[in-house]
């Protein structure tokens, strides 16, 4: 951590140059005698990357920025709040750091908490970044989370945790004692010092494996934002052994969309040919699995059980998209054609043998306009093409 970085007059430069452009300006070198203008390039790309994402950060002043991966790895603003609603008590320890997004917000909850990071540079930007932001209940320690309460005489009312995958652990299926810290293999030492464990981990991860290698899962929160999965969090309290909900968000512009239900519950759906509105569920719902939960709380019928779009003759308040079906036909190209006059339409498929890229390449559809095809499969295994209007 360059602490000249701070200097006011190289503060100034850099919120002079936040829109300027960053090639040109590193040609030109460094005004500055204690400033490489390799490290002010940093500070203006990744201040740039917090003014959606961490809004907070990006309009304080004297704000240190750590590397652009740490800004990616960390929590938007938006799921940090989302997280802190799921806690409380007077203590809590993050295990994991990082750049301290979580921390700050579960300090607007928790009496107390502890920032464990083990990079020792990004530990000191954040305790600097916190003294910016008065956030004073919040005490940083550089060391490995895991051994830091091994060495601890302190039970917390909540550790967090958010693991992250080994380096050689690439491919997209994995599991929770891939990363880093092993979480399975740290369960006794965590429910030692805690009731109550809230993990974070990679939206890919597979729900139903991540709960094998746990015990006592009492949540599962699935969160995304403008209908992008963000975070996949389990809760988890000790000695807890009844059933496990699972709970959706949805955050849009203007609305939030929930959808909750019990994990392996025993649900019917029912199905039908299109009716009049066609419904598509968010990102948080697909990734949740709750199919037929939908189809039976809703009382809409699915399309097909594996196509997982719904139909009903009345628009429904739906988490997700809504449209109306302007017509139904059968996958004819010709047909396709005469119905799309402007050759312009969003394509989705669900449930159907061919790609977007393949349609579109059959049909000469050009992506964008008013009208939104789905390619899907019926609930008599037909496939069909449904044209649609949004609601």
């Amino acid at each position: 951590m360059n602490s000249n970085i701070l200097n006011k007059k190289i503060q100034e430069f850099i919120n002079s140059n936040l829109k300027s452009d960053i090639t040109k300006l590193v040609l030109k070198g460094s005004p500055f005698v204690n400033v490489s203008i390799q490290e002010i390039a940093e500070q203006i790309i990744t201040k740039n990357k917090c003014e959606r994402k961490l809004p907070t950060w990006f309009s304080a002043e004297n704000i240190y920025y750590p590397n652009k991966l740490n800004i990616e790895q960390t929590s938007s603003e938006t799921t940090a709040k989302y997280k802190a609603n799921l806690v409380s008590g007077n203590s809590l320890i993050d295990i994991t750091g990082g750049f301290g997004v979580d921390a700050y917000y579960f300090s607007q909850k928790i009496k107390e908490v502890t920032h464990c990071e083990i990079n020792k540079e990004l530990s000191e930007i954040v305790s600097h970044n916190y003294e910016q932001l008065n956030a004073e209940n919040i005490k940083t320690q550089i060391d490995d989370g895991i051994e830091f309460l091994k060495n601890s005489n302190e039970k917390f009312d909540w550790i967090f945790t958010d693991p992250s995958r080994r380096n050689d652990a690439k491919g997209k299926v994995f599991l929770l004692k891939d990363c880093l810290p092993n979480i399975p293999e740290n369960l006794a030492v965590l429910f030692e010092k805690s009731d109550h464990l809230l993990i974070k981990v990679s939206p890919i991860l597979d729900i139903t494996s991540a709960i094998n290698e746990l015990n006592f899962v009492k949540e599962i929160h699935i969160v995304a934002v403008e209908n992008e999965v963000k975070e996949l969090l389990f809760l988890l309290q000790k000695n807890y052994t009844q059933q496990i909900k699972i709970k959706t968000t949805n955050f849009n512009k203007k609305e939030i969309h929930n959808f909750n239900f019990t994990f392996n519950e025993e649900s019917q759906a029912t199905f039908s040919e299109p009716k009049k509105y066609l419904f598509e569920p968010n990102a948080a719902i697909l990734k949740s699995g709750g199919f037929n939960q939908i189809s039976e709380q809703l009382k809409i019928d699915k399309l097909h059980s594996q196509s997982h779009l719904y139909t009903s003759q009345n628009v429904i308040d739906f988490p997700g998209r809504s449209f109306e079906i302007k017509n139904c036909i059968s996958y004819d190209k010709k047909q396709l054609k005469k119905l799309i006059p402007s050759k312009k339409a969003n394509i989705t498929t669900r449930n159907f043998p061919e790609t977007v890229a393949q349609i579109r390449k059959k049909t000469g559809l050009k992506d964008g306009g008013n009208q939104y095809l789905f390619f899907t499969t019926n609930c008599n295994s037909e496939h069909i093409v449904l044209i649609c209007e949004k609601v």
